[in-house]
């Protein structure tokens, strides 16, 4: 491991786990469904590239996260006042 990386290693008292072992929980485990990755949407969002000034980019990044929804928001913000191309 490198200076970069957070180690995953948690420190718990084992006496503290529940025992998952007994009392029904294999039968609930088994009948569990699994969802994994993000649930679907009517309309996904399309991945794309598209090439934007500097000043352009700079402004949204220093708002912080979420500068590419933020982007998105101003673009939908734009066609509402100018209508479809």
């Amino acid at each position: 491991m490198n200076g970069n990386e957070r180690s995953t290693a948690r420190d718990f008292d084992r006496d503290d786990a529940p025992d998952l072992s007994g009392d029904g929980w294999p039968e609930k485990f088994a009948k569990a469904t699994v969802h994994r990755g993000r649930p679907p949407v009517a309309k996904p969002k399309v991945s794309t590239t598209i090439r934007l000034s500097p000043d352009v980019i700079d402004h949204f990044k220093a708002g912080g996260r979420g500068w590419q929804t933020r982007i998105d928001e101003a673009l939908r913000e734009w066609i509402g006042k100018h209508g479809p191309a």
